[in-house]
């Protein structure tokens, strides 16, 4: 891995704007892993995030390493329909229904208090099957999630050296913020709603994707970020509220 790049300001700015492109490129990733691990025990769920983060780290380094056998993904396979088909469109296709199926199911647990009472005592009952469960499921995304991100990387410079390491600087930035979004998201029921309705869209994203549809993400960005908004301004007022009520 050659370092000199950084002895250029060309190599700089490619690594500052390729570091804050994956962060953001991350917050979906991050949001997913703290929904899960939140399900577990308090004292497993540090380990549980570490985990998770660990596995996109492992994932994303192996794919920039192998980069030309990334490359070969993106080769038609098959036509369907008069559409055609590469490993890419596989694996995102796959994620991104994976990624419905789990945040609806996710969505009907929250609604249904009965229900969700339930799954939350078994979750406690089986605490060390259930972290193997949700690793595994971390890292079925975490798959999905770091194509997006590689093929991003490549199409904004050739130097591996700097891929790798905006890489690191951004997983290191979601490891540092993980434990404050997930206590934050489990301290706020809507909230939750919210973020995983979040990743519903993330989700038919992946399915359009996988169908050559391209979904510019900024799009759902901006909604998820205006509803955010909204929802803390309703979170303030409601605060505001209870204060005026005592």
């Amino acid at each position: 891995m050659d370092l000199s790049v950084f002895l250029t300001a060309d190599g700089w700015i490619a690594f500052l704007t390729l570091s804050l492109l994956e962060i953001v490129l991350g917050i979906d990733n991050i949001i997913f892993i703290s929904i899960l691990t939140n399900k577990l025990p308090k004292e497993r769920r540090g380990r549980a995030r570490m985990a998770g983060i660990g596995l996109a780290l492992i994932f994303r380094v192996a794919m920039l390493l192998g980069i030309t056998w990334i490359i070969g993904f993106t080769e038609p396979l098959f036509s369907l329909f008069a559409i055609e088909f590469t490993g890419r469109d596989l694996i995102l296709l796959g994620g991104g229904l994976f990624l419905l199926a789990k945040s609806t199911s996710e969505i009907h647990e929250k609604m249904e208090i009965r229900d969700h009472q339930e799954k939350e005592q078994e979750y406690q009952q089986q605490a060390g099957k259930n972290f193997l469960v949700i690793i595994a499921q971390i890292g079925l995304l975490d798959i999905v999630f770091s194509f997006d991100s590689i093929l991003t990387a490549i199409g904004m410079t050739k130097d591996i050296a700097i891929m790798i390491l905006a890489v690191i600087v951004s997983l290191v930035v979601m490891l540092l913020f993980a434990r404050r979004i997930s206590a934050f998201i489990e301290k706020h029921p809507t909230l939750q709603v919210l973020a995983l309705s979040f990743l519903i869209l993330i989700g038919v994203m992946l399915v359009a994707e996988g169908l050559g549809q391209h979904i510019s993400k900024g799009y759902i960005y901006f909604a998820v970020a205006f509803s955010l908004l909204v929802e803390l301004v309703n979170l303030r007022v409601r605060k505001a509220r209870k204060i005026s009520s005592k």
